[in-house]
This record gives C-alpha cells, structure tokens and sequence, in this order.
C-alpha cells in the first residue's frame, strides 16, 4: 500500500476559555522539512510538537499553522500600568512647560515602547494534552488524504510497471531472429570486402561467438523481468514509507533498459525500449509524490 506525500489537514476544538485550531498542509519533499508558525503560548512545547508531527508525517515539505483564540481574542496583551503612568507624568510636565495641548496624550502613551506587550503566558501541562488530541486530530486528516491519492498513486505505477513488463515479452519474441540476421549481416560483409576464400571459418567462428556474447541481452532481460517484479512486491509491503526504495528500483530498471538498448542493434527491440522509457519517465515522476 502506497501513501502520498501530499495532504491537507485542520482541526478545531474549545478548551475551556480557549480555542485550538490547526492547519497542515503537505508537499513532496526529500527530506522532513517543517515550517511551523504558532502563538507564545506554545512555545515551552515547540520542541515535543514538532517531534509529533515528524513521527506521523514523516517525509515531506510541511506547513503547520496553529491560533489560540482565548475570550475571542487571538493574541491576548498586557498593557504595562506603571510605565505609563511614568510616561504620563513627564509628557504632562513637558506639555505644560511648552504650552502644549495634550488632547491625544493617552492614544500617543499606547504608542510608546514597552507600553504593551504579548502575554507572557504559557499553556498548563494539562492544557497541551488537550491541545496534542487536537494537533493529532489534524495530522490524522492528512494522513487519511494522503492514503487516499496514494491508491491513486499505486494503481497508476502498477500500470507502468506491467507495461514494462509486457515489453519486456515483446523482446522475448525478437531475440532469436535478431541473433540470426546479425549473423548473416557479418557473413554478407566479409563475403563482399574479404572474400571467401580468405576467410579463416576457424577465428571467424570464434569471432562470431565473441560477437555474440558482447549484444547478448538475455541477463539484462532476467534482472528487467527481476526488478519489476520487486517493484509490485515492494508496493504490496505494509511499510508506510517506501518512496526512496521506489525510486532507487526505477533507477535498476533504467539501467538494464539503457544496457538492452545498446545492445539491441534491431529496430523492432529499440521500438520496445522507447516504449518502456516512456513508462519509466511516467513513472518517475509519480514516485517522487511518493512518501
């Protein structure tokens, strides 16, 4: 069973006078790479929650946003009485030393540095064992999204693959005709730029099977038929995440593909070839979305 990399997830849920909300979003990626925005509240648990979310998401390019709304208010301040008040009293003297209207005083004061600030407040310990069921809750949605393509995913690469193979059988039926045409091809050259009768049927035999040997296809096509049977087998695996595996696999089956189309030296096999690099490139391009 195959999972994508890609999903999306929210949850939303009250706790007492505060509201937990969570949003992830996942994209294709090597490696975990996590982008995590959340309020101060969360802070002293940054380390703990962005351990959660490796362990569930694993692989990928995620983007988790998390709000604490507390009595309908997303960031909740502190407004710094005693400062303002020293604040105040300057600005006042100052004014009326200069003379000066103080009608906007108070809106100027709330302007000033350190005037207000952030709550420095934390959540309890019991608060973020509420606030984890929620972020769970999030990441299992993702989770169900991504299972949901990677079928998707696994039928169409399951597709390729066959195609590949079918191909592979194609080749099977080629092989004994092009051994003897190329056979004949070298014995209709020697005949015409040597001549028979200086032809030595001894080291021409043994060149010949040299020859042979150097185009034979027959392992290449074992380790093909080998590989793409691995690959279907890998698919079927309970392992959540195989996208590496996969994608190392379809660089096996390039190569011995690669290898029969230089040996090949037959129109009809090269046909063969083109067609399974078609499906290999296909291919590719779906194991990288997958985790």
């Amino acid at each position: 069973m195959l999972r994508s990399m890609t999903g999306f997830g929210r949850a939303e849920q009250m706790v007492g006078d505060k509201v937990f909300f969570v949003e992830v979003k996942a994209l294709n990626g090597k490696q975990f790479d996590l982008q995590l925005k959340m309020p101060s509240l969360l802070k002293p648990f940054e380390f703990d929650i962005r351990n959660i979310i490796q362990e569930q998401l694993i692989r990928g390019t995620v983007d988790c946003y998390i709000t604490i709304k507390q009595n309908g208010a997303t960031k909740p301040v502190v407004i710094n009485t005693e400062l303002i008040k020293a604040y105040y009293q300057q600005i006042t003297a100052l004014s009326n030393e200069l003379n000066i209207q103080d009608n906007a005083i108070l809106s100027s004061l709330l302007r000033l540095p350190e005037v207000i600030s952030q709550n420095t407040e934390t959540l309890k310990e019991e608060e973020f064992l509420l606030f984890k069921n929620v972020l769970m809750s999030a990441l299992q949605e993702l989770n169900n999204h991504r299972t949901e393509e990677g079928a998707s995913l696994e039928r169409d690469l399951i597709s390729r693959i066959e195609n590949i193979h079918q191909q592979e059988k194609e080749i099977l039926k080629y092989e004994p005709n092009r051994k003897i045409r190329i056979k004949d091809e070298i014995n209709k050259l020697l005949l015409e730029h040597v001549g028979k009768e200086n032809i030595d049927n001894n080291r021409m035999e043994q060149e010949l099977i040299y020859y042979m040997e150097k185009i034979d296809i027959h392992e290449e096509q074992i380790r093909l038929r080998q590989h793409c049977d691995y690959f279907i087998e890998m698919i079927k695996d309970a392992e959540i995440s195989k996208g590496k595996k996969l994608s190392f696999l379809l660089q096996e089956i390039n190569r011995e593909v690669n290898t029969t189309g230089s040996k090949a030296y037959d129109v009809d096999i090269q046909k063969c070839v083109v067609k399974m690099k078609d499906e290999l490139e296909k291919a590719k391009e779906q194991v990288l979305n997958v985790l």
